[in-house]
């Protein structure tokens, strides 16, 4: 059977589980669990939440990991294509036919007469138990949704937990402000664990703080390293990639963007957690683990039909103005190529993202519940009344083929199901 036939089925097995859409709580995750005779207990795990920033955590940890020649699983979502990629050792997807075995044996095991597992649950299930049987050194596993209540949230002795920044997203479940949204991220915090935080505002921070004091967590607060000049041999910028130096250890830095600097502190101060507690991974292993690292759809550049196009999956506004910062950097007005769910702030993500005569074309996002183009057009000409061009499209790749014949850069944007979308035109 063609590879391409088995994610089919992939797809068909987990389909039935769509239905229930997202629905917090541990009670059924951790009875799946159970009846699969709790893999979880034997995958020790680096556990990362947060905000922004969680997946580029994960991708340094598990390729400095796997440099250093641990055997890493790694578990994040959502997949930009295929399912295969949420589920990862050592870099390399689960093989489609062993996903397809898992997930079939899973739900095998649900009783009919139970209240049925989410989609993200069951696939959740499936990497612990993947990783259990694969025998992983440990595994890299991020937070779903929340903190508190995600599936993911099942371990009670993390080998560190992560927090990597907070900013208002997905407040319709996590809590209107700040302090609610911080409540539930810092629901991954376990008694006596240690923890790696990142930059909080002051908000966020003051109830992350408290939780780790009332759970005696041994805590580390990143600070950013400073960007200095080349000739201080701190911070050096080549034609291949930035370097910069975190507690003695200087790197590269191939995931671009100036918000890579804390997510790398951050990484590195997570290794450093775990080189004390008697893993050994020598300086080497990170320089190594930092250069080999990649992640699609985050910053990355691509070819289409002979043209440059910018993908980055923000889909929040302080991932908005992440990207934007970046933009500046090409110091240009640049074509957007926009779609952004109805979930998100994106009245304040267009805020972040446009310029005086910038281009925006605006679509939907395949196959997802998204704000109107007509009503993203009406609403970024207000922001921003004197773009140079600004229309609506049925579908992706008119809007593609429209921003072809502009001579600005190209970024495709706004949501991470919109750039899956075109990663499958490639």
């Amino acid at each position: 059977m063609k590879d391409n036939q088995f994610r089919l089925t992939n797809n068909q097995l987990l389909q039935p589980f769509q239905r229930f859409g997202v629905h917090l709580g541990l009670e059924r995750i951790l009875e799946l669990l159970e009846y699969l005779e709790n893999p979880h207990h034997r995958v020790p795990i680096l556990h990362v939440g947060g905000t922004n920033g969680k997946v580029s955590v994960c991708a340094y940890l598990s390729s400095i990991l796997t440099a250093a020649g641990y055997k890493v699983g790694r578990y994040t979502s959502p997949h930009l294509v295929d399912w295969n990629e949420r589920i990862c050792i050592n870099g390399e997807p689960i093989p489609s036919s062993t996903l397809e075995t898992i997930l079939a044996e899973i739900t095998a095991v649900i009783p009919s007469d139970r209240e049925s597992p989410t989609q993200f649950e069951v696939i959740t299930a499936a990497a612990y138990l993947y990783f259990a049987r694969c025998e992983v050194d440990l595994a890299v596993m991020e937070v779903g949704l929340g903190g508190r209540l995600d599936a993911t949230n099942v371990s009670d002795r993390p080998l560190v937990t992560i927090i990597t920044s907070l900013s208002r997203d997905h407040w319709q479940r996590l809590g209107s402000t700040l302090r609610d949204i911080a409540r539930e991220k810092a629901g991954i915090l376990k008694p006596g664990c240690n923890a790696v935080l990142g930059l909080l505002p002051p908000a966020a921070k003051e109830v992350v703080a408290a939780r780790i004091q009332e759970l005696n967590c041994p805590a580390i607060w990143v600070k950013e390293p400073a960007k200095l000049l080349p000739k201080e041999g701190r911070w050096i910028v080549t034609q291949r990639h930035n370097y910069a130096e975190y507690e003695g250890i200087v790197y590269p830095l191939p995931l671009l963007g100036d918000v890579q600097r804390i997510n790398s502190a951050i990484a590195i101060a997570a290794i450093k957690v775990l080189q004390q507690l008697g893993w050994e991974i020598p300086e080497v292993a990170i320089e190594k683990g930092m250069s080999q690292t990649t992640w699609n759809g985050r910053l990355q550049w691509t070819s289409w039909q002979n043209h440059q196009i910018l993908l980055d999956g923000a889909h929040n506004p302080a991932a908005a103005q992440a990207l934007r910062c970046y933009i500046d950097i090409l110091d240009s007005s640049v074509t957007w190529v926009i779609g952004i769910l109805k979930t998100k702030d994106w009245e304040d993500m267009l805020k972040a993202f446009l310029r005086e005569g910038d281009i925006l074309y605006l679509v939907p996002v395949p196959n997802h519940d998204s704000v109107e183009p007509e009503e993203l057009a009406r609403v970024g000409n207000i922001i921003c009344p004197h773009l140079g061009d600004c229309q609506t499209f049925p579908s992706l790749l008119p809007a593609l083929e429209g921003a072809m014949s502009s001579n600005y850069p190209i970024v495709l944007c706004g949501s991470l199901y919109l750039v899956g979308s075109f990663l499958q035109l490639l």
